[in-house]
Parts: C-alpha cells; sequence; structure tokens
C-alpha cells in the first residue's frame, strides 16, 4: 500500500527509508495526478518491501515541494539511500516508472 508522506515524516520516512523511495508531489484537485494515482498505488504494491513509495500533497506540505523545486505537479521525485536520483514531470506510465525503480534496485 502506497504510504501518506507529511513534512512531519518525510525525512524519516523518504530519506531514511533504507530502501528505495518514490515519492509522487500531487495536489487532490489536479487531474493528470489523478491519472497518476493508479499507476502509484499498483507500483506500490508490487515493490512492497523493495522500495517504499507513497504521495505527498503539494497543498499540505509546500515546505518539502519547495526544498526539492517542485513546480509543476504530478512530479514523481526518486530517491536512494537520502540522495535525490531522478525526477520526472507530467503523467508517466507504469513502465518508465518501473524502469527507474529497477534501475535502483
Amino acid at each position: 500500500m502506497e504510504k501518506k508522506f507529511t513534512s512531519a515524516n518525510f525525512d524519516s520516512e523518504v530519506l531514511g527509508a533504507g530502501v528505495p523511495a518514490v515519492v509522487d508531489f500531487f495536489a487532490t484537485w489536479c487531474g493528470p495526478c489523478k491519472m497518476m494515482a493508479p499507476v502509484i498505488e499498483t507500483l506500490a504494491g508490487e515493490y512492497d518491501g523493495k522500495a517504499v513509495i507513497g504521495k505527498l500533497d503539494v497543498d499540505e506540505n509546500e515546505d518539502i515541494a519547495a526544498r526539492y523545486g517542485v513546480m509543476t505537479i504530478p512530479t514523481v521525485i526518486f530517491f536512494k539511500n537520502g540522495e535525490l536520483v531522478t525526477k520526472t514531470v507530467g503523467v508517466q506510465s507504469k513502465e518508465a516508472l518501473k524502469k527507474i525503480i529497477d534501475g535502483m534496485l
């Protein structure tokens, strides 16, 4: 199941995960974000135990969005060992995201 990341848990849940972490920066009002939601949810199930995958609402956690320069949503940022590896902007296919995750494992 996908995780819900917040300003309060981001550093421990994402940067301190010990496994690759994937964060979908979204907003509830964003149409393209809604298109990404089932992809993120599916990936969270498929990579359970191998990677931490979840969502961060940019309206509720503006400080984290600003920290990583998220100006457009959906933005998916990939972290490994607490470091930003890469990011995608806009709607992405499940296959495109899987390729990036597999490359971090």
